[in-house]
């Protein structure tokens, strides 16, 4: 039996600890993770690029435990009403290579997305930063807003985006979260007096969301809507007069907003800074950019978050995802013989009823 936990799972989990509690929780596992990094095996995702989207693999394995996470992202799914983002993941056992964990990923990725970015902000933003500029508020912008406050104490938000429909879904959300919010005119009123601007848009496309004249002494910037080939939200020369920190370079230089700089431009791994290895914010008028493209080690962290949240809640819910045998070299016998001898399939689907 395979541990699962289904969109209505994790919600019940979310609710059940709090947003705040929850996204605190998993910024201490993926820091855990971070701190060590190299115990890893890291390679750049497996993409598959098309006209409308990318459809992408998502693997690590520290050598106990292997995840990957199959992620998508199609911009103009909206149009349709549906997800941009959608994605599942699967934590396996490396000595067996059973699957110990099915999990959905597309609420998962957007609370792991949003305690990544709180967390660089925690080593790269000022100690007293409190007011965040939030540009581009789709499915990511209130997973990130709780992430800083829930972290850096954040409560003040300027936030914009292109569709007023979209503020006023953020502004409903968020109400009687303890945040104050300024619905900006436009981008460059948003980061007006910001400490930190976190970028999320949407686009497929080459935007100059943050230009030079918004790159000010002290500002700590959140990029994470550039995350693929092609697509990124900062002007190239406002990028280079900033401080650039990315997940693991060799992606990042593919994805994100440091595609648009030479091949050898410098740039530090989180990791370094977290593990204490490297420097992040050295003076308060630095200027710094966490160049998120989201990593598999992210997400194995999510999982690893997951089991242990759902073991601790007294929750079961599994799937007969793998056959279980008497004789290990009978496969057939299955077939042959009509149903499992463990006969589990009833007592599966009474459970998963609870959350269909």
């Amino acid at each position: 039996m395979v541990q699962f936990v289904g969109v209505h799972t994790i919600i019940d989990l979310v609710r059940t600890k709090g947003p705040e509690s929850f996204l605190s929780g998993l910024v201490t596992y993926i820091e855990q993770d971070f701190r060590r990094w190299e115990a890893f095996e890291k390679s750049a995702r497996l993409a598959s690029h098309s006209h409308d989207g990318v459809i992408e693999l998502m693997p690590t394995s520290d050598g106990e435990l292997y995840a990957f996470k199959y992620v998508n992202g199609h911009p103009n799914n909206t149009r349709d009403g549906l997800l941009t983002v959608t994605a599942f993941g699967v934590l396996a056992d490396v000595r067996t290579g059973y699957p110990l964990l099915l999990s959905e990923m597309t609420i998962a990725t957007a609370l792991r997305t949003a305690a990544t970015s709180a967390l660089a902000a925690k080593y790269l933003a000022r100690k007293d930063s409190r007011t965040m500029a939030l540009i581009g508020l789709g499915a990511q912008a209130e997973f990130q807003a709780l992430a800083f406050k829930a972290v850096l104490g954040v409560k003040n938000l300027r936030v914009y985006d292109v569709d007023p429909a979209a503020t006023r879904k953020f502004v409903a959300n968020l109400a009687g979260s303890g945040f104050m919010i300024v619905a900006a005119d436009s981008v460059a009123d948003a980061v007006r007096g910001a400490d930190i601007v976190t970028t999320a848009t949407a686009a497929k496309s080459r935007a100059a969301v943050i230009t030079p004249e918004m790159v000010v002494p002290g500002v700590h910037f959140n990029a994470i809507g550039g995350d693929c080939p092609g697509k990124t939200e900062i002007d190239s020369d406002a990028l280079r007069r900033m401080q650039v920190f990315v997940e693991f370079s060799p992606q990042t230089r593919i994805e994100g907003e440091i595609q648009q700089l030479d091949a050898d431009a410098p740039v530090t791994e989180l990791w370094r800074v977290i593990a204490g290895k490297a420097s992040g914010r050295v003076k308060p008028s630095d200027v710094t950019l966490f160049d998120s493209v989201g990593f598999a080690i992210e997400d194995y962290s999510t999982l690893r978050y997951l089991r242990d949240v759902m073991n601790a809640s007294g929750l079961e819910r599994t799937l007969d995802l793998v056959p279980h045998l008497d004789n290990p070299k009978d496969l057939f016998g299955l077939i042959a013989n009509g149903r499992s001898p463990a006969a589990p399939g009833d007592r599966d689907r009474i459970a998963l009823s609870r959350v269909a």
